[in-house]
């Protein structure tokens, strides 16, 4: 660790990268994949939606509450599937009319000139499947907060999964949201029936919290570990166990460690965070 020296505001830009010994910032509430973190539970939604896409299960869920890391696990799951095997669409922003939908799904598949029309748009689908068929692909489509969905959008994507061959689906839906999801999808019986795979990804135990927290920093160029353990048993009982809580919770405490030089980030330091009310 470094001794902490007098800053202007220009320096100031940096925080406590230099102190702490930090190339980047470690606690950053970016889906970013480089900070994705193997919980055990991580590692099992990972692994189902992974065994969803190879043997073409048609659909697939994974549901999870706020900040529970639910898009960067999509993104380091769709980095598995790059290359010429898997032609991959991610819908973002799923809050749209059935039509639209439609055109958005076509256009994240890079068909820049949609059809207006549903029929036009379903059978340009059919043919990008089929033609994937040929080439020995498998065609994915991600649906990011999935729960935003509307009550007919919703149903085309239950149509969607009537696309199928003798042997295989020729389309996997990977449906991503929040709890409420799996409420929507349930009371949709045949479509429900349609999602051969589901998974509900849980908070951290203190364990992975430990593990999280020692992580992130050393992939971010960090030699030593900035937190007490009695400093990371305080953070989880008050995030919950929750990753995008506890970044927020470490990013503060590293930043007020280093404005008032302290060696090591202990308990007194995150109660005062607790108790001035700045988080959450």
């Amino acid at each position: 660790m470094h001794n902490c020296i007098q800053v202007n505001n220009h320096e100031m830009t940096n925080m406590y990268l230099d102190y702490w010994g930090f190339i980047d910032f470690p606690f950053e509430n970016v889906p970013d994949p480089k900070f994705f973190y193997l919980s055990s539970s991580h590692k099992e939604a990972l692994t189902r939606l992974i065994y969803a896409a190879q043997m073409r299960k048609g659909g697939a869920m994974l549901s999870g509450e706020i900040g529970c890391g639910k898009t960067v696990l999509s993104k380091v799951y769709t980095q598995r599937f790059s290359g010429e095997k898997y032609d991959i669409a991610f819908i973002i922003n799923p809050k749209l009319e059935a039509d639209e939908f439609l055109q958005e799904v076509l256009y994240q598949f890079g068909i820049n000139h949609t059809p207006h029309t549903k029929v036009e748009c379903l059978r340009m689908l059919n043919d990008r499947m089929i033609e994937n068929i040929r080439r020995d692909k498998n065609t994915l489509l991600i649906v990011d907060e999935a729960q935003l969905l509307n009550g007919s959008t919703f149903e085309e994507i239950r149509l969607l999964l009537n696309f199928q061959l003798n042997d295989r689906f020729l389309l996997t839906i990977i449906l991503l949201g929040q709890p409420e999801l799996r409420g929507k999808v349930r009371d949709i019986e045949q479509l429900n029936q349609r999602i051969a795979i589901k998974y509900h990804l849980t908070p951290f135990d203190f364990e992975d919290t430990l593990k999280y927290i020692i992580f992130r920093q050393k992939k971010a160029g960090g030699k030593e570990n900035a937190f007490s353990i009695e400093a990371i048993q305080r953070i989880y009982e008050y995030t919950k166990g929750v990753p995008r809580k506890i970044n927020n919770f470490c990013d503060l405490s590293l930043l007020i460690g280093f404005s008032t030089q302290e060696s090591k980030i202990g308990t007194k330091l995150v109660e005062n965070i607790i108790n001035d009310g700045a988080l959450f």
